[in-house]
């Protein structure tokens, strides 16, 4: 299927992205859509990592996040059809998970394992639907996960001091952001889309809302093969 502009195809939806971050806010604006911005109030909370795969952790969290909001939605303005975006971003590196560093200990013991090293960027979006004539209640129409890998380069100790003491980590899955001032230093190489690296693969989120909104309409949850 040929790519199609966005802004027509979300003509008569209410479009809301769930997610604080300031990166995915900048990612959908590049889309030209007109969106508002509600935060979730979904707590990320991982399960024991032997029991979900890295995909399964952000595809959970962003369904979360993405339900939270639009049950909110659907509740508060009915008539309105709402359309919701929610995303979740790790770093994962041979099976361990890596979310937002806790403390500088944290922050320095994640970007040392990372050193000279490729990682995988796994970003998962949920796409709801609420609201409308029917007035239905919240409903998952796709969710899908993207994978960037990404190798850094072998860094000094100093580097990464600076880079942590700088504040840049805290609110950064593995500690760092592609697109931030110490990510794109120490990334070496990215191999994949950098803005899923970034928090939201627009590309992919394009070709899925184009793929569902189409005249066939939205059908029943459907994961995504990458």
């Amino acid at each position: 299927m040929a790519l199609k502009p966005l802004a027509p195809l979300l003509r008569g939806y209410h479009v809301v992205l769930a997610s604080a971050s300031p990166r995915r806010r900048e990612i959908l604006d590049l889309a030209g859509v007109v969106f508002d911005v509600i935060p979730s109030h979904f707590s990320e909370v991982p399960p024991p990592e032997h029991l979900l795969r890295p995909q399964d952790l952000v595809i959970a969290n962003a369904k979360g996040k993405a339900l939270d909001v639009g049950m909110r939605l659907s509740q508060a303005d009915p008539e309105t059809q709402h359309l919701i975006i929610g995303a979740d971003t790790i770093v994962a590196m041979e099976g361990q998970i890596m979310g937002k560093p806790c403390d500088r200990e944290d922050a320095l013991r994640m970007l040392t394992r990372l050193n000279g090293r490729e990682h995988s960027v796994i970003t998962g979006v949920a796409i709801i639907l609420t609201g409308g004539a029917g007035t239905r209640d919240a409903e998952v129409v796709v969710v899908f996960h993207e994978e960037t890998l990404v190798t850094f380069s072998k860094l000094s100790d100093e580097l990464v001091q600076e880079h942590v003491e700088g504040g840049e980590p805290w609110d950064k899955a593995g500690g760092y952001g592609l697109q931030a001032r110490g990510g794109a230093i120490m990334a070496e190489a990215v191999r994949g889309d950098p803005l899923n690296a970034a928090g939201l693969p627009l590309n992919r989120l394009c070709r899925e809302l184009g793929r569902r909104l189409l005249p066939s309409g939205p059908g029943q949850e459907v994961e995504s093969q990458t």
